[in-house]
């Protein structure tokens, strides 16, 4: 994670989640099929809500389509994720909780009908946002899932309760 490059990262691409005039602002690059990326939102989506409730955090919420196999059906959950707030939480959190149903099915398309009918999802227009995503994981120096910034802090998702706290509080 040194040589990442948080300047590089922005608060404008993703699902923005929360007050633009927040005093912190949280990072998450995340894969919907990565299992470690599942473990943060288990872990911590309900602390982070909890702030966004208040005023003191947004969220930016990327999606990283990855070209890595095991993590391909991410990318096609991603492309049916709204771009409203509630609606991308709802989905997130309908995704990540039937992960190990559609995870193993056989073709990409079996995970799109997944999408439709089980999670009664619709193809998103993706192209821009995801290939944007992309480029400014690249050019962050941004490789493993989850990555998560705040104030140039640059942290995974065995960041420590305290230590997430610490830096949600400005300190």
């Amino acid at each position: 994670m040194n040589e990442i490059k948080p300047e590089l990262t922005n608060t404008t691409t993703g699902i923005i989640i929360g007050q633009a005039d927040a005093p912190v602002k949280i990072i998450e690059f995340t894969n919907l099929r990565c299992p470690f990326c599942k473990q943060w939102w288990d872990e911590r989506n309900d602390l982070l809500n909890q702030y966004v409730a208040e005023h003191k955090l947004q969220r930016i919420i990327k999606l990283f389509d990855k070209e890595k196999e095991s993590l391909r059906p991410g990318n096609v959950m991603h492309h049916h994720v709204p771009k409203e707030p509630d609606a991308a939480l709802s989905a997130i959190d309908a995704i990540f909780d039937t992960q190990n149903q559609w995870g193993t099915l056989q073709t990409l398309d079996d995970i799109a009908k997944f999408a439709e009918t089980e999670l009664h999802l619709t193809l998103q227009d993706y192209e821009q946002t995801a290939q944007s995503v992309i480029d400014e994981a690249d050019a962050a120096g941004i490789r493993f899932i989850p990555t998560m910034v705040i104030n140039g802090h640059v942290f995974d998702q065995k960041i420590s309760a305290a230590e997430l706290i610490a830096l949600l509080e400005g300190r």
